[in-house]
């Protein structure tokens, strides 16, 4: 590795962990900033890596710290834990920080003079899964993120929007990305009527309906679980995805896959080929999402061409341009949506298209990954400079935008 080029990141649950859409990015983002000749460190949480796992890089040095493993709590905690020891030992030349609630650490790293590139994800004090106490963190959160940060990456046109509106910030736009499964594995596209992998619930290729979701409100669960039971009276119906803590909602899932034949509940899959080809053989998803930038879950699915339904919010227009069918959050509304799909094969085959164009087009891993080793070795160079507040172009291309904010 190249002296002077270290970068570590903090914020996610570590390297390799599948636990959500940050830690998807870490396995994408770690190994190619390995390539670009980064010595590359991963801040980590005990318990939650694959140590086994075949696909890790063995680059990449995970550094485990502790914190308290609660829902409130356990972000600020690992996060001021994996500050500390970034700013007092490790000490590397840019530190990528996922999620605004870890803002308030931010000025552990300027005192020990390390540039922080921030992923500002979405709108975090919005979200109806917090209460008034966490939403008012991550606000006071995003504040300081504000304040300290150097770069900021928006994953979403409107998510740049907002943080220019709202802090007066500027940020580089980085989308995120989908892996296009190889047709000649099992997560590839099933030929009709055969299936590539078991499916549960008696489910054929191309005739069930997929959600996968965090299993929060603002993820219209509460929409789609009554939806299920109109779509279930002619179509199997499978919903992957947990609450990540001890919640109600789960209850009500268990009683839903129990008192209806056809629904069935996965639970939390972190097994990424059985999930994507889970996408790739759905007669339709539903992508409930609202309050948010570029999903994970969303550009996957456009990159296993699945056909989809989405919520009509700004977030979802703009990933999925002309691409999918948009309905409100009514359980009517979206139960017909996904009926009229898995109902018609010209349908189906059409928005799966303009899914995966689309996700060739704006949200491949690799022009993902070099915009971020670009900002990262940009503020490397600047690591010295005082705030300034200034833009930056950058091409149009893979996802990345034409403003930058410098501070």
């Amino acid at each position: 590795m190249s002296k002077g080029k270290r970068i570590s990141v903090l914020g996610t649950r570590g390297y390799p962990s599948y636990y959500g859409g940050f830690e998807t990015a870490v396995r994408k983002l770690a190994p190619a900033f390995a390539d670009a000749g980064w010595d590359v460190t991963v801040y980590s949480r005990p318990g939650a890596l694959r140590a086994d796992d075949p696909g890790r890089d063995p680059r990449i040095r995970s550094i485990e710290t502790h914190g308290l493993e609660t829902k409130q709590l356990s972000t600020l905690t690992y996060g001021l834990t994996s500050a500390l020891h970034a700013a007092l030992v490790r000490r590397p030349d840019v530190a990528l920080v996922m999620n605004v609630a870890n803002g308030f650490w931010l000025p552990l790293l300027k005192l020990a003079r390390i540039p922080t590139v921030v992923n500002v994800d979405g709108i975090e004090w919005e979200r109806e899964k917090w209460g008034r106490l966490a939403k008012l963190m991550f606000l006071a959160g995003a504040h300081c993120t504000a304040w300290f940060a150097d770069y900021l990456v928006a994953d979403s046109r409107e998510i740049q929007r907002r943080w220019r509106a709202d802090f007066g910030r500027g940020s580089t736009f980085i989308a995120y990305g989908g892996d296009i499964p190889d047709p000649g594995t099992t997560a590839g596209p099933a030929a009709a009527g055969t299936s590539v992998v078991p499916l549960p619930g008696g489910a054929r290729p191309r005739a069930y309906a997929l959600f996968v979701a965090r299993m929060v409100p603002e993820n219209s669960v509460d929409a789609f679980m009554e939806a299920a039971r109109v779509i279930g009276r002619s179509f199997p119906v499978i919903l992957i995805g947990g609450a990540g803590y001890q919640d109600p909602v789960e209850d009500r899932l268990r009683s839903l896959a129990a008192s209806e034949p056809a629904v069935t509940w996965l639970g939390h899959l972190s097994d990424d080929v059985r999930l994507h080809a889970l996408w790739s053989q759905a007669g339709v998803y539903f992508h409930g999402h609202s309050v948010g930038g570029t999903n994970p879950a969303l550009v996957q699915a456009m990159a296993c061409a699945a056909p989809i339904v989405a919520r009509d919010t700004v977030y979802n227009r703009e990933v999925l341009g002309d691409a999918a069918l948009f309905v409100e959050p009514d359980p009517q509304a979206v139960a017909d949506a996904c009926l009229r799909v898995l109902w018609s094969a010209d349908l189906r085959s059409r928005l799966g298209s303009l899914a995966l164009a689309r996700s060739r087009r704006h949200y491949q891993w690799s022009d993902i990954a070099a915009a971020y080793v670009e900002l990262a070795t940009t503020a490397r160079r600047r690591r010295a400079r005082r705030p300034a507040r200034e833009e930056i172009a950058a091409p149009e291309r893979g996802g990345r935008g034409a403003e930058a904010d410098a501070r």
